[in-house]
């Protein structure tokens, strides 16, 4: 019997993910951030060909399984994807710098009692050219920075599969998708300015250095409709910064804000008790909106948080009322 198995990454630049010097080519025009990749992926070569991401890493497996149950023979599948970076001049594209696609990293799968587990790593450099100050001689660099994922597919006689991200570029964004083209997980935190510094050359998975990634739960489908609402709406939202510990919102505060998480990690708190971890496009805050202006839950940051700040009025009351039926997080369960 044969057991086929895949995981996948898609690696992408969210709104406001650039900072410092960098991000004015995004500002102008030139550059520009990418759209949330769908849900659900059926076909990864065409939205690689629609130029809907950075990179991807798709880590396919399979194993061959005898009568008795044991492990016969395995194979490790799989292949990365990179785009080209676009350079714009109004809506038109003027210019397209090809990216530098490393070669896939594929340590000799592990084999235990009953199971393999195989080992993926894909990334690169995108074309553009990225001048900056880095943290180590020559301190000036030219070309860009390495993003990345690694990725670990488990396969079992059994039938059962397991995968985990083992690492990753701190930098830009990376969503996970099960087997089925799903999205199940996504990194909770985009650190520019770390990477941009710091990730080149031998600090890198070629130079035998990883990073483990913050990975996070995923967010309804409505949420990430209404991020967009928020954020590309023609009213720019206010962009606020939160340390880790500082709170967003305090329960019975007053507030009429809606805030949509960029990036970090936020814990919601009832009562004292913690009920939940929130990352990356997480909206929060429509309860009370909805309920008379108290706030139900204090946010604290765990991580550093970036929030875009909307009005009430940005977003239909009735997709509010719907958000807020849709994830209790502040109701706890008994």
């Amino acid at each position: 019997m044969r057991i086929e198995a895949k995981v996948f990454s898609i690696s992408w630049i969210p709104s406001e993910a650039i900072s410092g010097h960098m991000r004015i080519p995004m500002d102008i025009g030139i550059g520009h951030y990418d759209d949330p990749p769908p849900d659900h992926v059926e076909d990864l070569q065409l939205l690689n060909e629609e130029g809907r991401f950075r990179f991807a890493n798709l880590l396919s497996a399979a194993i061959e399984v005898d009568g008795d149950g044991r492990i016969a023979g395995w194979e490790h599948l799989g292949r990365s994807y990179i785009s080209t970076t676009d350079v714009h001049l109004g809506s038109r594209k003027v210019f397209a710098f090809q990216p530098v696609a490393f070669p896939d990293l594929r340590p000799e799968p592990e084999v235990g009692d009953g199971w393999v587990r195989f080992e993926q790593t894909s990334g690169g450099r995108t074309g553009a050219p990225m001048p900056r100050r880095v943290s180590k001689p020559p301190f000036v660099r030219i070309s860009p920075p390495t993003a990345w994922t690694t990725l670990s597919l488990t396969l079992h006689a059994d039938g059962r599969v397991e995968h985990e991200v083992r690492g990753a570029s701190p930098f830009p964004r990376h969503w996970i998708y099960d087997g089925d083209g799903r999205l199940v997980a996504k990194s909770g935190i985009t650190d520019f300015s770390t990477w941009s510094r710091e990730h080149f050359g031998d600090n890198t998975p070629w130079g035998d250095v990883d990073t483990p990634a913050l990975i996070t739960q995923v967010e309804t489908e409505l949420e990430r409709q209404l991020s967009l609402t928020i954020m590309r709406s023609g009213t720019s939202p206010r962009i606020d910064r939160l340390g880790a510990g500082e709170l967003l919102t305090e329960q019975g505060s007053d507030g009429d804000d809606l805030y949509l998480l960029l990036d970090g990690v936020l814990e919601v708190e009832v009562d004292g008790e913690v009920l939940a971890q929130l990352g990356p496009g997480a909206i929060v805050g429509e309860r009370a909106i909805l309920e008379g202006g108290a706030r139900t839950s204090t946010l604290r940051a765990v991580t550093g948080c970036k929030v875009a700040v909307a009005a009430a009025g940005q977003i239909d009351r009735d997709a509010l009322a719907q958000l807020a039926t849709g994830h209790r997080r502040e109701t706890p369960v008994t």
